[in-house]
């Protein structure tokens, strides 16, 4: 993969992807891989990366008797993406770091947009606002067909609010994500999720340093 020794503002790298992809497995692989050929890495998450975005995610995430509107969900999220890049992701991106974030913008254009059908035109412009324009570098979509996805989550202990949404809102968002992938080819990557880690693993390892190759 390279070295960092002629860089000087360091990477963002995104994944993204369907509840069961496998996102968080590839990140951590990833990050081991990148250290390796010394490379500094921080890895983070969305929602969440700091104490306050944290709480946010809590929030966002647990089971509520009261009904979450999509435009609460979409102000939720925003707002722990605001103290995520200011507290994390720029601070570390200045420093030279490599930043791997499991879920970012994307994430709330397929999910809010496509899923819960709010305007996608509003939401980039609020979160261009959130983020004071960053965007990420590179980033990688682990595309699975949805009934394998919900069948991999679902094995799972750590069931959120999310998760018991209809397949017809998890179709969408698949859909909301390639359609991104279609319109920004140069940034957003599409991987096959449905082989073994291992082999994903490999296929992200061929893109992140094909791209590092070219910095």
């Amino acid at each position: 993969m390279g070295d960092r020794r002629h860089r000087h503002r360091g990477v963002f790298i995104t994944l993204e992807g369907i509840e069961g992809c496998g996102k968080s497995t590839q990140a951590s692989r990833l990050a081991k891989r990148l250290r390796k050929v010394g490379y500094r890495v921080v890895e983070t998450r969305e929602p969440g990366g700091t104490p306050l975005a944290e709480r946010i995610r809590n929030v966002l995430l647990g089971s509520s008797a009261e009904p979450v509107t999509p435009e609460c969900e979409a102000h939720l999220i925003l707002a722990g993406r605001s103290q995520h890049v200011a507290q994390v992701i720029s601070p570390a991106l200045q420093n030279g770091a490599m930043v791997l974030c499991d879920r970012f913008s994307d994430s709330t254009v397929a999910y809010q947009g496509y899923g819960r059908g709010l305007d996608l035109k509003a939401l980039v412009r609020l979160n261009r606002f959130a983020t004071g324009g960053l965007a990420p570098d590179l980033t990688l979509l682990l595309d699975l067909p949805i009934a394998t996805g919900l069948a991999r989550r679902r094995r799972e202990q750590n069931q959120n609010r999310l998760d018991r949404e209809a397949r017809s809102f998890y179709q969408r968002v698949r859909n909301g994500f390639l359609e991104l992938a279609a319109q920004q080819p140069l940034r957003i990557k599409v991987i096959d999720a449905r082989p073994d880690p291992d082999t994903v693993e490999q296929e992200v390892a061929i893109i992140v340093t094909r791209y590092l190759g070219k910095r």
